[in-house]
């Protein structure tokens, strides 16, 4: 996406190096890198559209809140305006800290309520039938392998072939913020990926390829959008509408069901915040309380 504001060359810097500096001191995905930048191209492409010419220290409260309503009104969910949001407020938050602007409008930004929704879970039997029938080697590795370990779909597109240790049986993943984790696979995922390799050592053989454990079939990493194709296609099986996420969820929730230490789940899907796991495995409220109160007690 491109800047069509005036003074282009300004504001495109700012942004710039507000991206690198994202990279660089937190260690950001490219993914969300790039969200974050559309996000701010897009709000200064809006201002251009509604002031004759926009300078970084004459933006206003009511311009965010203007910008939220218009949003709004074009139908954008609430899940994105607060993404949104959340990306103009950093941004002019690290503007303020570097003395670019005299002082924050968009410190006091409210965005929007949230409906609290739980997570879409699949049920053992639903894990089953999918993985039953139906799937080839590398649909068959892929699935079972979001499902065995809990990794994000970025995790597992990025999972290098010698950051998997069947001797060990575990993997290495790099989470957000290209945090390491180590996390344990089970025998039958095992099994599963060992199937896949013989046909992966064809591909990696004939494109001289070798980095990375899931290629497609010209030898290149596979794509984020390829993983979410398989996983929705094996939902219209059980006529569920999935997503990697999906997996995830489903993995965190049956190993709770099953006595896993809250702790522990919180460590394999390498959350900072023992809230965060609450929010993805839909723990009760008092549960929370008294794992909280025992890790600080």
């Amino acid at each position: 996406m491109d800047l069509t504001i005036e003074n282009i060359e300004n504001i495109s810097q700012h942004i710039s190096d507000y991206i690198t500096y994202l990279e660089i001191e937190r260690g950001l995905s490219k993914n969300t890198l790039l969200a974050y930048e559309n996000d701010l191209v897009a709000f200064f492409n809006y201002l251009q559209t509604t002031q004759i010419d926009v300078e970084l220290n004459e933006i206003k409260r009511r311009d965010f809140s203007n910008y939220t309503k218009f949003l709004a009104r074009n139908e954008i969910n609430p899940a994105t305006i607060t993404r949104k949001i959340a990306s103009i407020k950093g941004f002019f938050k690290y503007l303020c800290f570097k003395r670019d602007i005299k002082t924050n409008p968009a410190m006091s930004i409210p965005s929007p309520k949230l409906p609290k929704r739980l997570p879409k879970v699949l049920t053992t039997n639903e894990i089953e039938n999918i993985l039953k029938e139906g799937l080839n080697e590398f649909e068959n590795a892929v699935f079972e392998l979001l499902y065995s370990a809990g990794i994000r779909v970025s995790e597992l597109v990025d999972l290098e072939i010698k950051n998997v240790d069947f001797k060990q049986k575990i993997i290495k993943v790099f989470g957000k913020g290209s945090k390491e984790r180590i996390i344990p696979i089970n025998q039958k995922c095992i099994r599963i990926l060992n199937i896949y390799l013989k046909k992966r050592e064809l591909i990696a053989l004939k494109f001289d390829s070798s980095q990375y454990f899931f290629l497609n079939s010209k030898g290149k990493k596979v794509s984020r959008q390829r993983i979410y194709s398989i996983i929705r296609k094996q939902g219209e099986k059980i006529n569920k509408k999935i997503s990697p996420h999906t997996i995830r969820h489903s993995f965190a929730t049956h190993l709770l069901e099953n006595g896993a230490d809250l702790r522990v789940v919180q460590e394999l899907l390498g959350h900072s915040s023992i809230v965060t796991t609450q929010l993805y495995t839909h723990i009760s409220k008092k549960t929370l309380r008294e794992v909280y109160f025992n890790i600080n007690n």
